[in-house]
């Protein structure tokens, strides 16, 4: 004969949470005997290891904070930027001619004329214009040239450099300068 018992609910809770508690007090119990297989002095070591990495992220987090916090100011400073080093396209090509002519006649070189491409950068509110002139002169006029290229009022980056001889006392540079202005 076949007898069939139902245990109450409150008993299956009971068994279900003495079994989780059973379980745990086992995970306790590994843990406890890996932490006493390690020596006093790999406890400290590890403890160490894990205030360095700990400092750590408090610096990155740190730093993470000062950037989020200067996000403002960067935003500021690039429209600045733009505003100030970047030409109008009205009147792009007339400032960079006299910019460059004035810094050749100041410098004592002798140019041949500019050459002007320009690549419009889609999406950006810009455009490249790249500019391409020979300069005849001594070494020290084109490094004075050179020079005022480098500290004009507008912004240029030169591109490449190609030096031939101008005749007998003269060396010819071919320059390529790049710049930007707004469209």
């Amino acid at each position: 004969m076949k007898m069939n018992v139902q245990w109450p609910a409150w008993k299956i809770t009971t068994a279900a949470v003495l079994a989780v508690l059973l379980l745990a007090d086992c995970a306790l119990a590994v843990f406890l005997w890996q932490t006493l297989r390690q020596t006093p002095e790999e406890l400290a070591a590890n403890r160490d290891r894990l205030a360095a990495q700990a400092s750590l992220l408090d610096a990155d987090v740190a730093r993470g904070e000062k950037i989020r916090a200067s996000l403002a100011q960067v935003g500021k400073d690039c429209d600045n930027f733009y505003q100030k080093s970047f030409l109008d396209s009205a009147t792009v090509y007339s400032a960079i001619d006299t910019d460059i002519a004035d810094i050749a006649a100041k410098s004592g070189v002798k140019t041949s004329g500019f050459a002007f491409k320009r690549t419009d950068i889609k999406d950006r509110g810009v455009a490249e214009l790249a500019i391409d002139t020979a300069v005849d002169g001594d070494y020290s006029s084109l490094l004075k040239f050179i020079n005022g290229i480098e500290r004009s009022k507008n912004f240029y980056y030169l591109n490449g450099l190609q030096l031939g001889s101008a005749g007998p006392s003269g060396i010819r540079l071919q320059i390529e300068l790049h710049t930007y202005f707004r469209i």
